[in-house]
């Protein structure tokens, strides 16, 4: 058995040499460090990687790492909710405020201001999001019905930011697929763009057989999958299709206790055929803001 070792650096150590030393520190410091090895190997083995994240986590800054790694090749898929292809699209032209988990919210109700836990999102945001949207309805809405990718792709295609993980999934043709997308500002948006453009529909089943494609041609399949919800199980349940996933990393602050698919461990996916027998998965407990910068940038070193 390895021994446990302390931390024992007489000035700050590089991020390589703090991420080896949490191997051997324990609890998830430890399963952060296996973390970044299960995603050099991801890499290495030149697996189909699909990157999994909720909407919460494209409010924060954890944006920018999501189109960065769209731009060097780490994701050949995104699965995320409706809410994400909000804030991308929002964040590309105005910013979110940084506020507090103890704000008065009555108060910030009455100043048109929305709370994302410390995150503040104006009203105005989404005014902005109505206005950039109508292009979209309108060329979408000549070949409808559409696939929840297709619409993402066309919000690619349409924002003009490189800090944009739509933008970067558009240049590289890396699909976006969203199954709950009316969920969200946009699913709002389209019960109003259906007032002019009656003939306008999202068809939620037409992504079922590109995204099913993309499992059985690949010849090993990883997931990174940060939180959970429909971004979670639509990435792990699609690859019941090949025997269940060759690796999967979770990064998760929910719990298994209830039963809940957000909360269940790797492990537990086993049981279904999502993750193979014979892959190899690591779960983090921890904020994905926290956790996920470290994985990543050291993943990438």
């Amino acid at each position: 058995m390895d021994e446990i070792e302390d931390f024992n650096f007489q000035k700050a150590p590089k991020l390589s040499e703090l991420i080896n030393a949490y191997g051997d520190a324990g609890f998830q410091a430890t399963e952060l460090h296996n973390a970044v090895e299960m995603m050099k190997k991801m890499k290495k083995e030149k697996c189909t990687i699909f990157l999994a994240f909720t909407a919460n986590m494209a409010a924060s800054g954890l944006r920018g790492i999501f189109a960065q790694m769209v731009k060097d090749g780490w994701a050949d898929a995104i699965i995320t909710t409706g809410g994400s292809l909000d804030h991308d699209m929002i964040k590309a032209y105005e910013s979110y405020f940084l506020g507090s988990f103890s704000a008065d919210d009555a108060k910030l109700h009455q100043e048109g201001v929305n709370r994302i836990g410390n995150i503040l999102v104006p009203n105005d945001r989404y005014e902005l999001l109505e206005e950039k949207l109508k292009p979209v309805f309108a060329e979408l809405a000549r070949r409808s019905p559409v696939s929840p990718s297709e619409f993402a792709m066309e919000m690619g295609r349409a924002i003009e930011n490189e800090g944009s993980f739509l933008r970067q999934a558009y240049k590289r043709k890396v699909p976006v697929f969203s199954p709950g997308i009316t969920d969200s500002a946009i699913g709002l948006q389209t019960y109003f763009a259906k007032q002019k453009h009656k003939e306008f529909a999202i068809d939620v089943t037409k992504d079922m057989k590109a995204l099913a494609d993309i499992v059985m041609n690949a010849e090993k399949t990883a997931a990174i999958v940060l939180g959970g919800g429909i971004s979670k199980h639509h990435t792990i349940g699609v690859n019941l299709l090949r025997g269940g996933l060759d690796y999967a990393l979770y990064v998760s602050t929910s719990e298994s206790y209830d039963g809940s698919l957000s909360g269940a461990p790797a492990s537990e996916a086993v049981s279904w055929g999502k993750i193979s027998e014979e892959g190899k998965h690591v779960t983090v407990r921890a904020d994905a803001t926290l956790a996920f910068p470290l994985i990543w940038y050291a993943a990438r070193e």
